[in-house]
């Protein structure tokens, strides 16, 4: 991996398959990184690459319940090994732990914190032999912002800030960034807000409407913020939490 691009880099991104992920992976790709996606979905994985690799990327899929450690486990060694190592590694995987009974709970801490944790445990034996390498955390405003209908969530995403910080801590001796990402509310097709247009239209309209720029953020727009934190011009870039919200955390 070249000091001054990201040209060959060994990118893995857990929740690749769609939305956010997919985004994020697409980015990399246009840089010319050799990546490796996982999802819980195979199919899902398989459409993915075949949409990155009709664009001449180089793809590794694998599906992987990220709940489960010893499949995080299984996933970044298959992906170290496919790769022929690994520089950056990007945790945007979520539970949506939306509601507020256990099964909520157990979702944002088991996917959104631990499966970041574990994942970043067993990629790190080959990110210290990186020459560039980044740890990304995909977090939320909503670990920012007390969020009614989410508590669940956004406690979860609150400690996947602190982690972040925390991790970066422990790590910046041996020079491996460790960074987190917080978009705001983030349309596209099949995600959290393109349902709600339809079935929610005034809470759409609502939260829409509280956006000082005007709208919901896409994709790209989180996409291209990971891509920099992750790239060589950031290097000087360690232990933040940067908001991709379009003004939507700014106090009223």
């Amino acid at each position: 991996m070249s000091l001054s691009d990201l040209g060959g880099a060994r990118v893995l991104i857990a929740g690749g398959s769609r939305g956010i992920g997919l985004a994020i992976a697409a980015a990399f790709a246009r840089q010319g990184a050799r990546l490796s996606l996982c999802a819980r979905g195979a199919d899902g994985l398989q459409r993915a690459r075949e949409t990155l690799e009709a664009g001449g990327a180089r793809v590794h899929v694998q599906a992987c319940d990220l709940a489960d450690p010893a499949r995080i486990e299984a996933w970044v060694e298959a992906a170290a090994t496919a790769l022929g190592g690994i520089d950056v590694v990007v945790n945007n995987a979520s539970g949506f732990g939306n509601g507020d009974d256990d099964a909520s709970w157990r979702a944002g801490f088991d996917v959104d914190l631990m499966a970041a944790v574990r994942t970043n445990r067993f990629a790190l034996p080959h990110l210290r032999r990186s020459e560039a390498p980044a740890i990304l955390n995909v977090s939320s405003i909503n670990g920012r912002v007390p969020t009614p209908r989410a508590a669940a969530y956004s406690t979860a995403k609150a400690a996947l800030d602190y982690y972040t910080v925390t991790l970066a801590t422990e790590l910046a001796r041996e020079r491996i960034r460790v960074n987190a990402i917080a978009p705001g509310s983030i349309e596209f097709p099949g995600g959290l807000w393109d349902q709600r247009r339809t079935s929610e239209p005034a809470l759409y309209e609502r939260i829409r409407e509280r956006i000082p720029f005007g709208g919901f953020g896409h994709a790209d727009d989180v996409a291209a913020a990971a891509v920099f934190l992750c790239s060589p011009a950031a290097r000087w870039i360690t232990g933040q939490v940067l908001a991709v919200d379009g003004g939507q955390s700014l106090p009223a």
